[in-house]
């Protein structure tokens, strides 16, 4: 395992600080203005890093050859001319002092406009950025190669944007004027803070503890072993369904986010509704368990919590609900159960789920065979993926979101993050064991291997998606950029796949995580149904119903339908096996990924 110093800040926010601690940086601003040649010199005023030089088509075709991608010299060239010409129109502009058209949210405030060094900073910018995106978009490649380098060419956009830098913001040197330097002070003492940390905060932290203000839910830990925690909730009724629901969260980033705060916690809504919730915390992994794999993620957790719900239960079957990869875990845990011989769920509930990882979204920049060879070289037989690293990747898919409009809040305009739950709970990184991550990003991410029949073997089983034959509730949301919303519908085919009609889909507007944390109560939002399960997802949409508000309640009816008959709530959580070990939410989530690798 690779020891990493949690003092060590994350990469985007070391590069950023050795920029701006180079004087060549500071120096280079004004050599960099006057050089207004048709020619690209990079981004005038933004502060390259130092050795930047001049554009070199040469260069670029070489590069371009070594990732198996070209560029047309006659297109290069007409970018060539289109940049000359545009750039030479916005330089005649500023000199008839015209303002120029600022489009960049990140720049619309009027100080980028009342001053031409920084009008001129702003709108070389925004030309700049789309040179760089029209050269990107000629490349002659295939997809993979020109998606990953548009992804490339954006992260250097995002980061070289002049709201970035001290020098080149106006709204941040105007406040420290108006602040008389405190503004200055304040965004010094949160960077060094920030530093401690290793990572840029998106939130107040200290406004959350967890098992306090988030993770508060009323329960009962009542078995745990080397990858998780069972946790039983509290009823909340006086009468609940028989039949309770098992909850298998993702093991990336922590289960909390299904249980935020009683205002929008999925766990607390649907312990309202008369069911009885158990739900897997999985461990923060550290040494002791850095050479855990997929097979055990899958037979030693859930299908153990699967079994110990049926004991403490009494019941034949539970439902079942996954999010994200706990949804992929959980589908193998019931293949394979299938495969033994058992049919343990009365019905399956999928949330922003991959079975069939067609399209695997913004995430497919960083996985393909040279970098997951690297990756299982590092960690794949014993080791640690580190909760730091996941926590760059995804910021990474929205940077400006994400990353620098906090750079610019926290650091230049001495801002302090106002306290925000699901941030919080972002920030709250996990680690993963090597060889189990390895195996998912191989075998399902890079391979696509899940969706055949007996392709893959999982304790010693053939896995085969067909044999899951309980009814299941798919949930997807619209603009999911982690899992394609598309590539969710994916999985009716692949489940009940002799009985489709045992599949209900149901799209949500929004992301991944606002789509699914979408409280019914707040009425926000909307929702898309229909029965008829069409072969082409367009052609489901196209005929859908729109609905307003959230999907919670149109999965609320669905599990009630497979809830069983009701009974007297359970006075104490477990059974004379299974006990009660500590409160709710137990230690293993309060672990924290950097005080552990």
């Amino acid at each position: 395992m690779n020891k990493q110093n949690p003092q060590q800040p994350s990469p985007d926010v070391s590069a950023w600080l050795a920029q701006m601690s180079d004087p060549k940086f500071w120096t280079s601003l004004q050599s960099q203005f006057q050089q207004f040649q048709p020619q690209l010199q990079g981004f005038p005023g933004m502060g390259l890093p130092p050795g930047g030089g001049q554009f070199d088509p040469s260069s670029l075709a070489r590069q371009l050859g070594e990732m198996g991608a070209s560029l047309d010299p006659a297109e290069l060239g007409r970018i060539q001319q289109d940049y000359a010409q545009q750039f030479s129109e916005l330089w005649q502009s500023m000199a008839a002092s015209k303002a120029p058209a600022i489009t960049d949210r990140r720049l619309s405030a009027p100080a980028w406009q009342e001053n031409p060094y920084f009008a001129f900073q702003a709108a070389a910018y925004q030309l700049n950025s789309r040179f760089m995106l029209s050269l990107a978009d000629a490349v002659q490649g295939t997809d993979k190669v020109r998606h990953r380098l548009r992804f490339a060419v954006q992260q250097m956009i995002d980061a070289m944007s002049p709201a970035n830098f001290l020098a080149t913001n106006p709204v941040a040197q105007q406040k420290i004027i108006e602040t008389r330097g405190e503004s200055l002070t304040k965004g010094i003492a949160q960077l060094l803070a920030d530093l401690q940390k290793g990572h840029v905060s998106q939130t107040d932290e200290s406004a959350f503890e967890v098992g306090r203000d988030v993770g508060a839910s009323e329960g009962s830990v009542i078995y745990e072993n080397e990858l998780f925690q069972l946790i039983q909730y509290a009823p909340l009724t006086k009468t609940v369904h028989a039949v309770p629901l098992l909850i298998v969260p993702p093991c990336i980033n922590k289960f909390y986010i299904l249980d935020l705060q009683p205002q929008n916690s999925l766990v607390r809504y649907t312990v309202e509704q008369g069911h009885t919730v158990f739900l897997i915390s999985w461990r923060n992994a550290d040494a002791s368990v850095d050479g855990a794999t997929w097979d055990q993620y899958v037979d030693d957790a859930v299908v153990k919590a699967i079994h110990i719900v049926q004991e403490v239960s009494k019941q034949p079957q539970i439902n079942a609900l996954g999010f994200c990869v706990g949804g992929t875990i959980l589908s193998c845990a019931l293949a394979l159960l299938a495969a033994r011989g058992e049919d343990p769920v009365s019905s399956l509930t999928l949330l922003t789920t991959f079975l069939d990882f067609v399209d695997t979204g913004a995430i497919d920049v960083y996985i393909d065979e040279m970098q997951l060879a690297m990756r299982e070289q590092m960690i794949g037989k014993r080791g640690l993926m580190a909760g730091r690293d996941f926590s760059s990747a995804f910021s990474s898919l929205r940077p400006n979101d994400l990353l620098w409009n906090y750079v610019e809040s926290n650091y230049l305009k001495g801002e302090a993050p106002t306290a925000f739950d699901l941030l919080y709970w972002n920030a709250d990184s996990t680690n993963l064991p090597g060889p189990m991550f390895c195996y998912y990003l191989r075998h399902m991410y890079l391979e696509n291997a899940l969706k055949d029949p007996g392709r893959l073997v999982v304790a010693g089983e053939k896995i085969d998606l067909r044999k899951i034959t309980a009814p299941a509730f798919i949930y997807a949301s619209r603009e999911d950029h982690i899992v394609p919303w598309k590539s969710a519908y994916a999985s009716v085919a692949l489940i009940n796949a002799g009985k489709r009609s045992n599949n209900r889909f149901v799209l949500g507007a929004s992301g991944h995580i606002a789509g699914v944390i979408n409280p019914a109560s707040k009425n926000k939002r909307n929702y898309w149904t229909n029965d008829k399960l069409e072969a082409d997802p367009d052609a489901w949409f196209a005929k859908a119903t729109e609905h307003p508000g959230s999907w919670w309640t149109e999965w609320a009816s669905f599990l009630a339908k497979h809830g069983g008959r009701k009974a007297a709530a359970p006075k104490a959580a477990g059974s004379s096996r299974y006990k009660h070990i500590e409160p709710a939410p137990g230690r293993y989530v309060k672990a924290k990924a950097d005080k552990i690798i």
